[in-house]
């Protein structure tokens, strides 16, 4: 595992808590299953041999995102007591300042800033502890995602009860998808009269109805759902300075996406055939050289449900990333303004907002296309498989 970026909230899990320019390795962790990078704080969320899976928490905690029932940072991965015999946790989620969890059995745990209505409770309250959401009562949780200032929960329909809890995701049937924060930029997806509003309750993603949704995304005011045929729609503030969208929205395309990753003003996306393809970004480089013509892009999408919500091509700009021929991409990530992927090489690459170190160049230069990371073992690199997380600032990644 390593680590490398913003450091001063102890995010990067390292003795001294400074920025890092080039990868550090951290300190021997029980096998990492997940990770969620937040805007200075860390969840893992692990899988030791023969012993139950556990939460490690640590960075900033002024607003109680990292859990543990104080408001004061965590430099060192500090376990959190929220699994028990009764709950297993099985996705984590990580926002600005707040943080969401996962149970086996479908239930939604958050905490953290609540300033914005993000975490859920009905209240505006910062909570150092996870609380349960009370109000989606049996409704059997799917997939979470935090954004800067609102969270989304995707149902894929049933009730939580331990038979259900076992079933695979193609079982579950057409979803919904609940938000719950701030929607200054459409990003909850609820009626245009609501729009700018706060709400410390779940709403209902409108225009969904029917759709078969296998994960849901969000960071900056930006919220997508992927689905699983590969088609993605967005909602939320606008890509290239385009109008934000009140509704979910089709991105017209003939490709299959079977990744996203959302930064603050850009999206990457993963095709089944390991090419990367991105929209928006034009700050800080963070994407492609502005002289490259844009993707030229299908409207010959089929009709479905969301459509009616009225998607533009020409505002979408999907591009191809450069500089990665020969190279088939198997993960991607993406920060407040800067990019990470993997090939199926083992090489790891970064692009973007480098301001502290986050790119791993040992530089704070940005970047426009993707750089390949040197690691401290070379011949290492290219035979061990990585997956890459990043936060506001910073990047890990893990074997």
């Amino acid at each position: 595992m390593w680590c490398w970026g913003a450091g001063t909230d102890g995010q990067l899990a390292l003795a001294n808590p400074q920025d890092q320019h080039l990868p550090q390795p951290l300190p021997s962790l029980p096998p990492i299953s997940q990770l969620a990078c937040g805007g200075a704080h860390v969840i893992a969320l692990t899988k030791p041999p023969n012993k139950p899976p556990q939460i490690l928490t640590w960075g900033r905690g002024a607003t109680g995102q990292l859990g543990h029932a104080h408001l004061l940072n965590s430099p060192s991965p500090t376990p959190l007591p929220l699994h028990s015999s009764a709950i297993t946790i099985s996705r984590v989620a990580a926002g600005w300042n707040h943080s969401a969890f996962l149970s086996h059995s479908g239930a939604v745990f958050t905490c953290g800033d609540g300033s914005f209505g993000q975490l859920g409770h009905g209240d505006f309250q910062s909570h150092s502890r996870p609380l349960q959401i009370s109000s989606f009562g049996d409704k059997f949780a799917a997939h979470i995602a935090c954004g800067m200032r609102h969270s989304l929960v995707l149902f894929r329909g049933g009730m939580r009860n331990s038979a259900l809890a076992c079933f695979s995701l193609s079982e579950l049937g057409c979803c919904s998808v609940y938000g719950f924060g701030s929607g200054k930029r459409g990003q909850l997806g609820v009626s245009k009269d609501k729009v700018r509003g706060l709400f410390n309750v779940p709403q209902l993603t409108l225009g969904l109805d029917g759709l078969d949704a296998t994960a849901v995304f969000a960071n900056g005011d930006h919220s997508a759902v992927l689905t699983v045929d590969g088609h993605l729609y967005t909602w939320g503030r606008g890509f290239n300075g385009a109008s934000d969208a009140n509704l979910p929205r089709l991105l017209p395309s003939r490709l299959k996406f079977t990744q996203v990753a959302l930064g603050w003003n850009h999206a990457l996306l993963l095709t089944d055939e390991g090419e990367v393809y991105m929209l928006g970004g034009d700050r800080h480089g963070m994407l492609t050289d502005p002289q490259k013509p844009t993707l030229e892009q299908s409207s010959s999408i089929q009709s479905s449900p969301c459509q009616a919500s009225s998607s533009n091509a020409s505002e979408s700009e999907l591009e191809r990333v450069p500089g990665l021929i020969g190279r088939k991409v198997v993960n991607i990530a993406a920060g407040a303004e800067h990019s990470a992927l993997v090939t199926e090489n083992g090489e790891v690459m970064t692009w973007g907002w480098g301001e502290h170190g986050q790119l791993g160049l040992g530089n704070t230069e940005d970047q426009r296309n993707p750089q390949v990371v040197e690691f401290g073992n070379k011949v290492d690199k290219y035979h061990n498989h990585y997956r890459v997380f990043c936060g506001s600032g910073f990047t890990f990644a893990v074997k």
